[in-house]
């Protein structure tokens, strides 16, 4: 296939997937427990609406973290080439599979985890499950592949060294998490990327993807009897249980002021404050909170006082980050070098306000109903967004009956309660990271 009849493919592939999801979401959804003869367990919603099946699943605790010292980018490295040859089937065969039979699939390494996605039409289901299986299971690692993968991220490596949002990224990261796996770049550096080899990939796979910490849910045409065969087919052979290194518990370091020279018009400015863990009884006020402060763009405060009253910056807004080991509170902006210092001065007053006075009783009812309706759209408008949606909802461990509740939970935070996590987060001093030019 050409580039331009593989690219037809897969769009309509995807535009096949989103006509699924238009009608799941439109419907209460039923989630199922699944268990295969194997034990593999995973949430499934049956559609029959469109013949289409959609498969989200992660590996807990085998994302960068896992990276061994030295050999960081690894884990990176690894989701850019688990489609790019496994068994008999070739790099180039492998793709054209995929292109062919209008299959989906992609990987990802996020901090705490390794994930990927998997859309197929069922008259593709018994190939797609087996390339699938050849991807996680028996990846060549060809020579090939290797050194184009790791050529592409070696050039953003690079073009990351000038580019002043990956440079406040990392010296935030670096700042709140001193000497500690989060403060690693998960993409690697130059030295540590080209350190890394065909065995250092095959061993981090062995090690990292197991049936223990295997988290699945699938969307679409599929019965539980014929879901639990290939997740056996799929999953079944690796290996029991994951060998992980430990990961220490972190607080965000507070307190700090960090400022990175860099010639560019703009000064990026990053906040960092404690967070809370999304199994910490008080996420849902923080995260009502968090809204009000500075994540509802439009809407919020730190939008009002910094773009709408004084226009310091094109926006500003916060954000909450919650890790398997830390939960951070951030605050991100961008500004002419000359009103940094102005703009984080309004940002801590702004805090300080909040934490003072709390939100009053109106901004936390819209709040709560933007919350409450935004859900849907967000994580329920496509097979895909309802496949992530059960896989997110069994990594916070939040019950299969989440969706169902999770408005109570909403409407049962107080007026009260916000003030209280209000005062308790914003009350810390926070570290602050800029980035560019010096007399910012």
């Amino acid at each position: 296939m050409t580039a331009t009849i593989r690219t037809l493919a897969r769009s309509a592939a995807a535009a096949a997937a989103f006509l699924l999801v238009g009608i799941v979401g439109a419907q209460a959804i039923e989630i199922k427990q699944v268990t295969s003869p194997g034990g593999i367990k995973a949430l499934l919603v049956e559609d029959y609406t469109n013949p289409l099946v959609a498969v989200n699943f992660a590996f807990k605790g085998s994302g960068s973290t896992a990276d061994e010292a030295g050999k960081e980018g690894t884990a990176n490295l690894l989701s850019g080439l688990l489609d790019e040859g496994a068994g008999d089937v070739k790099s180039a065969e492998f793709q054209e599979k995929l292109d062919e039979l209008g299959i989906g699939l992609s990987f990802d390494a996020s901090t705490d985890n390794f994930s990927g996605s998997f859309r197929t039409i069922v008259e593709s289901e018994d190939q797609a499950f087996d390339l699938l299986r050849l991807a996680l299971n028996e990846p060549r690692f060809d020579e090939e592949p290797v050194a184009r993968i790791r050529g592409q991220l070696l050039t953003g490596i690079l073009a990351n060294e000038n580019d002043p949002d990956q440079l406040a990224g990392k010296a935030w990261r670096e700042a709140i998490f001193p000497n500690h796996p989060y403060s690693r770049p998960s993409e690697g550096t130059k030295e540590t990327l080209a350190a890394v080899g065909k065995a250092d990939l095959q061993r981090f796979r062995g090690r990292g993807f197991a049936r223990d910490n295997l988290i699945v849910g699938v969307v679409g045409a599929i019965d539980p009897e014929a879901l639990g065969a290939e997740l056996d087919r799929v999953f079944g052979k690796l290996p029991a249980k994951a060998e992980l290194p430990n990961v220490p518990e972190i607080a965000p370091a507070t307190g700090k002021s960090v400022a990175v020279p860099l010639d560019v018009p703009q000064t990026l400015i990053r906040f960092a404050l404690p967070g809370v863990k999304r199994d910490d009884p008080d996420f849902f006020a923080a995260y009502l909170m968090n809204h009000i402060f500075g994540g509802g763009t439009f809407t919020s405060r730190l939008f009002q006082e910094v773009r709408e009253k004084r226009g310091l910056a094109y926006g500003a807004s916060s954000f909450l980050a919650s890790f398997d080991h830390s939960a951070v509170l951030g605050v991100s902006t961008a500004t002419r070098a000359d009103k940094a210092q102005e703009s984080i001065a309004v940002i801590k007053r702004e805090m300080a306000r909040l934490a003072s006075d709390g939100p009053t009783a109106d901004e936390l009812k819209a709040a709560k109903d933007f919350v409450k309706g935004s859900y849907g759209i967000q994580n329920l408008d496509s097979s895909g967004a309802i496949a992530a949606t059960l896989v997110g909802i069994q990594l916070d461990d939040l019950g299969i009956d989440y969706i169902q509740k999770r408005e109570g939970l909403i409407d049962a935070v107080t007026l009260d309660d916000v003030k209280r996590v209000a005062k308790k987060l914003l009350s810390a001093e926070p570290t602050v990271v800029t980035v560019g030019a010096a007399n910012s």
